[in-house]
């Protein structure tokens, strides 16, 4: 895509943007009209005056810091951020959007007790510069692309509410347990309740390629998330056996804005990890479906049973003891069977759109890869 004749520049962050600061709305004060309101992980509320001008690209500066969200409208990101709209920048914002996803912005926390991102340590960060139609064109490609790991993402959703509208029907409401259903504590029905570590606390970098580290920007809710996947050594992933996941496992973020959220790990990713903020859950396939299990966490109740067990404070947190003194509703192991058969058909689709989806995530990462380096 580049050429002699346009060389690209190798330029710091600052000279190509600047990260404005968001401004304060209390949510009393938010009018509730078309124009989001964006905190550091996405929208929190409407409003009908904006702060910015047209398309902006909002940068997460307290708590979820480093996170990187984009609107193609004016909106209002609040003061835990910081923005860039066509005001501080010159180049292209989609191209812009894309480049500061892939940098390495949740590693610049420089404060221990509330974590937050300084802008003048990204502004230092290096990055080439390609001419604005290049840019343009990445962006198109990336777009391309990642418009279909949208639909992708949209088929599961739409699978994921039928498997709990299947859930209800068999069950009822977890909150208010209809059924008289007993309860049992998770750790009981589980062989491994544990979690995972930073690299560098063991002396490993991320790398390009190499093992899959899951952490909690991936978990979401049913689904793992993996349009900017990171990678560790394989000799990391050996020294941590005991974070190693496996097909079945269900991973519980423990901190963060998705705190409480779960999925399952399906283990067509190959070898893979987590680090210290997710939680690993192996079921004992004698005990328990993990389908059912599955199915409870991310019902409204099981998010509002994780969520309560959470620790305020900094930085809200559960515990591993948390989760395995967790109550779960327990029906009889043949119910839980008839459950998993009955959603099994939803569950093989999801299988197939889950591995088409991690074809398009590992494209996109290609992509992405060679693109910030002039290589398409």
């Amino acid at each position: 895509m580049s050429s002699p004749s346009t060389p690209w520049s190798n330029v710091s962050l600052g000279e190509v943007c600047q990260f404005k600061y968001g401004r304060s709305l209390p949510s009393a004060q938010r009018s509730g009209g078309s124009v989001a309101v964006f905190g550091s992980n996405g929208v929190v509320g409407y409003n009908d005056e904006a702060l910015t001008r047209g398309p902006t690209i909002i940068i997460g500066r307290k708590g979820s810091f480093g996170e990187i969200n984009y609107s193609g409208l004016f909106c209002w990101p609040i003061d835990t951020t910081y923005y860039v709209d066509a005001t501080s920048t010159e180049a292209d914002l989609r191209w812009l959007y894309y480049r500061l996803s892939g940098l390495p912005l949740k590693q610049l926390n420089r404060a221990a007790a509330v974590p937050g991102l300084n802008r003048d340590d990204a502004y230092r960060l290096r990055i080439l510069l390609p001419p604005l139609d290049e840019q343009q064109k990445i962006a198109a490609v990336l777009d391309q692309a990642e418009a279909l790991r949208g639909k992708r993402r949209e088929a599961l959703a739409q699978l994921d509410e039928l498997t709990q509208s299947i859930f209800l029907e068999m069950f009822g409401d977890p909150s208010v347990n209809p059924r008289k259903l007993a309860t049992i504590k998770l750790g009981v029905v589980s062989t491994r309740i544990t979690k995972g570590e930073s690299p560098a606390w063991q002396g490993f970098d991320y790398e390009d390629e190499g093992v899959l580290f899951v952490t909690s920007e991936n978990v979401r809710l049913g689904e793992i998330d993996l349009r900017f996947p990171k990678y560790v050594p394989i000799e990391f992933h050996r020294k941590l056996r005991r974070s190693a996941l496996k097909k079945g496992d269900i991973l519980v973020n423990l901190v963060g804005a998705s705190i409480g959220r779960s999925c399952v790990f399906q283990g067509w990713y190959g070898p893979a990890n987590v680090n210290q903020a997710v939680a690993v859950v192996t079921l004992d396939s004698a005990k328990a479906e993990i389908s059912f299990i599955a199915a409870l966490l991310n019902s409204q109740r099981g998010q509002e049973m994780l969520l309560g067990n959470r620790v305020e404070g900094a930085r809200a947190n559960i515990s591993l003891t948390d989760l395995r003194e967790l109550d779960i509703l327990f029906p009889p192991l043949h119910f839980q069977s008839q459950f998993a058969r009955r959603v099994g058909t939803a569950e093989r689709l999801k299988t197939s759109h889950r591995a088409h989806l991690a074809e398009l995530d590992a494209l996109f990462a290609s992509l992405q890869y060679r693109a910030f380096r002039g290589e398409l």
